[in-house]
């Protein structure tokens, strides 16, 4: 098995970096949840949280007929062919873990440019 560099985990999923040869993968992240899996660039994590923050706002349970009783819904991925089946609390754990995994990408950005000087 590989090894990984972890990012970001919650009770839901988690994100790391790929190790291979002793040398860490940085140009993407690999996102891994429920039976899913992403490998996504950090520009194409950042689409993802968009497209995650326009589908809980046009998620509106007050002008739905279902009211709050739907099971699932569809959430856009940066894959235009692609669409999940997630409910209300699986929203927002991916929510959590691609914002907590685009914090800790930031985070490592300022600490590496600050130790460089």
């Amino acid at each position: 098995m590989q090894q990984i560099e972890q990012l970001y985990h919650n009770d839901f999923g988690v994100a790391f970096f790929w190790i291979k040869d002793q040398r860490t993968l940085r140009h993407k992240i690999q996102l891994v949840f429920k039976e899913t899996g992403f490998y996504l660039t950090k520009e194409e994590m950042q689409e993802f949280s968009e497209l995650i923050d326009l589908s809980c706002e046009s998620a509106c349970c007050s002008e739905c007929e279902m009211r709050n009783r739907c099971h699932k819904f569809l959430l856009k991925t940066p894959f235009e062919a692609l669409d999940l089946a997630v409910t209300r609390k699986e929203v927002y754990q991916i929510k959590d873990l691609v914002e907590g995994t685009l914090f800790q990408l930031n985070l490592n950005m300022y600490l590496d440019e600050l130790c460089k000087n």
